[in-house]
Order: C-alpha cells, then sequence, then structure tokens
C-alpha cells in the first residue's frame, strides 16, 4: 500500500530530500532512494509498503537476539521489503534486496489484534529493516502501546534523529547492530557509514526505560581483530557497562564466501568483551548462553537452544546476593 511519507522535503526540479535516515537520498520524480521502497511520486514523496509484510510468525524473544527482556517470551515478529544498508553477507537478502518480494497486507489493527490474539508480549520490528518501515510501525507502535503490548526493534540503527526521537516515545526495547568500528568496512562492504550507527546507540542507551541490546556478526579478516574488539567494548562500556552484547558467528552467503567463523574466534573476543562489559553472549553456535549475576556469578536465566529457565532472578535483583541486575519481565 501506498502513503504519503514522513521526513522529507522538497527539492528543485520536482525532487525530494528524504529525511528519514542520514543517506538523505535527493530523488528524482519516478524514482525511489537507497531503500528502494521510498518513491517520488510527481514531487511528493510516498512509502510504498505501508503495511506490506514479508514475514509475520510468533518468535522465542531470545531469537531476535535479546536475552534481558522478557526472558523465556514469546513476540509476535513482522518484516518488510527493502533495507537502508546494501550488506555483501546480508543474511536475509532475499527480502532486504528485493523490493518485489512477495508481501501480505496487515492494517495496524490487525497486525495488533494477531498478537493480542495469539497471547504475545507485543510485536517486534525485525526481519528485514524496520526504520525504512517508519510511517507503518509508529502507527503500530502508538495503537500497541495503548493495548499493553510492548514494541521491539531488531535494526541497523541508521536513522535521523528527529525520527529516531518520535520512535523512543513508543518503544521498549532495541537490539541494534553494530557491524563494525571500522569507517571504511561501514562505506564499503555495509554501504553506509558508521558515525550515525553510533549515535543510535548513544542515544538509545540515554533511555533507561528502554531495555537495549547490540549485535556484532563476526567475519573472519574483515572486522574479527582483538584491537577492533577491545576499541568496539571500550565504546560500548563508555554508555553502561551492562550492555548485553552479543557476538554471533558468520555462515558464507548472498555476495560473501569468507570462511565460517570458527568457535575459537568467538570464544577469543569474547574474552577481550568481557573486560569491559558485564554481559557478553555467543550467537548462531551451540555454546553456552546462560546469564549469571555479574557479583556474586549465580545463574540468573539458563538457556538451552530457545528452551529458558528463569533460575535466581526476581524483581529485578538476584536472588542470591540482592545485586540490581539489569533484566527486564
Amino acid at each position: 500500500m501506498d502513503k504519503k511519507a514522513l521526513y522529507w522535503e522538497k527539492s528543485e526540479n520536482s525532487r525530494v530530500q528524504c529525511q528519514l535516515c542520514p543517506h538523505r537520498c535527493v530523488i528524482a520524480p519516478g524514482k525511489t532512494g537507497v531503500c528502494r521502497v521510498r518513491l517520488n511520486r510527481d514531487g511528493v514523496l510516498y512509502t510504498r509498503i505501508y503495511g506490506e509484510a514479508s514475514s509475520v510468525a510468533m518468535d522465542p524473544i531470545e531469537k531476535k537476539p535479546l536475552y534481558h527482556f522478557y526472558p523465556g517470551s514469546s513476540i509476535l515478529s513482522v518484516g518488510t521489503v527493502g533495507c537502508s544498508f546494501r550488506c555483501m553477507f546480508c543474511q536475509n537478502y532475499s527480502i532486504s534486496q528485493n523490493p518485489d518480494h512477495p508481501t501480505d497486507f496487515y492494517s495496524p489493527e490487525e497486525l495488533v489484534g494477531m498478537a493480542k490474539n495469539k497471547g504475545s508480549i507485543g510485536i517486534a520490528y525485525t526481519y528485514s529493516e524496520p526504520l525504512i518501515w517508519f510511517e507503518y510501525v509508529i502507527d503500530c507502535c502508538r495503537l500497541a502501546r495503548k493495548e499493553g503490548l510492548k514494541n521491539v526493534f531488531v535494526t541497523n540503527g541508521y536513522i535521523n534523529r528527529k525520527p529516531l526521537h518520535e520512535l523512543l516515545e513508543v518503544a521498549d526495547a532495541f537490539n541494534i547492530d553494530l557491524k563494525s568500528f571500522n569507517e571504511d568496512f561501514y562505506k564499503k562492504v555495509i554501504g553506509g557509514t558508521l558515525g550515525p550507527v553510533c549515535d543510535t546507540i548513544a542515544e538509545v542507551a540515554l533511555k533507561r526505560q528502554i531495555s537495549l541490546e547490540v549485535t556484532t556478526l563476526v567475519i573472519p579478516v574483515h572486522n574479527d581483530t582483538d584491537a577492533e574488539m577491545e576499541e568496539m567494548t571500550d565504546w560500548l562500556a563508555s554508555l553502561g557497562r551492562d550492555i548485553p552484547y552479543h557476538l554471533s558467528a558468520y555462515y558464507p552467503t548472498y555476495k560473501f564466501s569468507a570462511p565460517p567463523t570458527p568457535v575459537s574466534t568467538l570464544e577469543r573476543l569474547k574474552k577481550i568483551a568481557e573486560k569491559k562489559l558485564r554481559y557478553v553472549y555467543l550467537g548462531n553456535v551451540s555454546t553456552e548462553s546462560n546469564t549469571c549475576c555479574h557479583n556474586c556469578g549465580s545463574l540468573l536465566v539458563a538457556r538451552r537452544g530457545y528452551s529458558i529457565e528463569v533460575v535466581n532472578y526476581q524483581d529485578g535483583r538476584c536472588k542470591s546476593c540482592g545485586t540490581e541486575v539489569p533484566i527486564i519481565g
């Protein structure tokens, strides 16, 4: 469904400039921006994907991954097509890089109703890049909030400050991809820039009522050095040592043929990250991913795949030593 877009300005010769993300695409009539889904029609910018879902499913919240937000719960997850990045290793390239992928229309009322009927804690906007779906997700978020549902974003974090602040008014949790701490990597492999992603992470971190977790897909040779991990985790720790950090294994896909990430690499980087961050997890591999109290070491949340058991945690504290722990729900 086409709908007039938010966050854009008129330019000369019937062009428009999109103000949603840092690309700030100047779009000629009949053309779309980098995301391929925001269209200039006769000097007016439209979103072509309002309500258009490529994927809808009930998922464990841990699949997002979110380990400190209502552990063990299920959440209705929905995605669209298109993306503001062109990641050469994209795991979901069939929808993120293909705006013509088949979709089904769901009004905000239908999506929120589905979440309630399925007993979901809320709605996760995920799979492709939800921030380019802004007009739809903001409508869904406002309605979901009225119905007592949570709003969760799994995102690349590439958004300008004004629309981000609007989103933060109705968001409950974010997992943001920090794909590297190298500007060249972002420019050459991602098709974006690092600075705006860091800005988004920092803005969300300031909102203490919003749960924030960060994920890095570790790719051999490209972003797996000790030095980069030290720099990245130094910066994350400056925002808060309690930010949960996920290091995920890469597997060859789309346009990338680098070898899969060895578990030994993830374990080495985890040790570096744990010098600064209290909660570091490995993803896409069969290793332990329990949450333990950073003070006394007591097991708080046990995870066996997507089988989750809250063991020694209650009302925001470790039941063994009483230390406050950053888990919501």
